[in-house]
């Protein structure tokens, strides 16, 4: 089994802390993970070991407010372009001219920015539980249903307040949300939020991409994508409803596949062989054209 272990890489001027598996495969294409909230990179132990025992080279990092030493304080630091330059300067640092990105939750966000800010970088694509940015936006401003289920988004755009919630009886409420999680995976969680600013840092996410969030007329348009692109979706997510998932077909100009499971929002630790078996098969379709890395 290609165990995974942990170390720390400069980029951006920062440190970030991340997992590291399949490395002693120097011919092995390069696969970037992207957590969310609020989770670390400890989601992906299992697939990472899992891929690079198929002789792939996984790297995952903690990402900007995450990582102890990637954690500024401004709230417009956590702008989606910023966090969009930790990866790429992450990939920069290991050499990795292309590589395979698969994200989850603010991770795919950030990973939908990424392929149409740098889609010469990519070689596949993979969103778990977050669809095209676009199609997402759209659905908030005209889905009642997709309303309400992220209204939660804008609690956690508020000062100070949504700390105060979320950090109560030691974090009952997010403890409440990792019922099907391990408890290494939970009490890692747990660790880097009672880190000081962490929580906060976390939270900054939301608070500084309101435009990703809302169909504004200022706001981005990511617009079509021509990368092989696997989309895998739980039809009992909380958070994500089925217009926005079937408003991203459209944007797809690549070969796409969208992956229904009967599963919630944590689809990894939900369905993992469901999962690693879908991302290794996408993988294996798609490969890069060059292995630099």
């Amino acid at each position: 089994m290609a165990k995974c272990f942990t170390r720390d890489i400069v980029a951006n001027g920062m440190v970030f802390r991340a997992r590291f598996a399949g490395a002693g495969s120097p011919a092995g294409e390069p696969v970037i993970f992207l957590h969310g909230f609020p989770e670390t990179s400890i989601m992906w132990a299992g697939l990472m070991e899992r891929l690079g025992e198929e002789g792939y080279r996984c790297m995952a990092p903690d990402q900007r407010g995450y990582s102890p030493g990637a954690r500024p304080g401004n709230v417009e630091e956590y702008d989606y372009r910023k966090l969009v330059s930790d990866v790429m300067a992450l990939a920069d640092a290991l050499g990795c001219a292309r590589f395979h990105l698969i994200g989850h939750d603010w991770g795919s966000a950030v990973g939908w920015a990424l392929i149409h800010l740098h889609p010469d970088r990519v070689c596949s694509w993979t969103a778990m539980s977050v669809p095209h940015m676009d199609a997402f936006a759209s659905a908030i401003a005209d889905d009642p249903d997709q309303r309400e289920r992220s209204r939660y988004m804008g609690f956690f755009m508020l000062p100070e307040k949504p700390e105060r919630q979320l950090a109560a009886d030691d974090f009952a409420f997010l403890r409440s949300l990792w019922l099907s999680i391990p408890k290494e995976q939970v009490d890692e969680y747990i660790g880097v939020f009672c880190q000081p600013g962490a929580l906060t840092a976390a939270l900054n996410w939301y608070r500084a991409n309101p435009v990703l969030l809302e169909k504004r007329r200022e706001g981005p348009e990511f617009g079509a994508v021509q990368h092989p692109t696997l989309v895998i979706w739980g039809n009992q997510d909380i958070a994500v409803g089925r217009v926005a998932i079937e408003r991203t077909a459209p944007y797809m100009k690549g070969p796409y596949r969208l992956a229904e499971l009967n599963a919630g929002h944590w689809l990894i630790q939900e369905e993992p062989e469901r999962v690693h078996d879908g991302i290794l098969r996408h993988l294996q379709e798609n490969p890069c054209s060059e292995r630099r890395c």
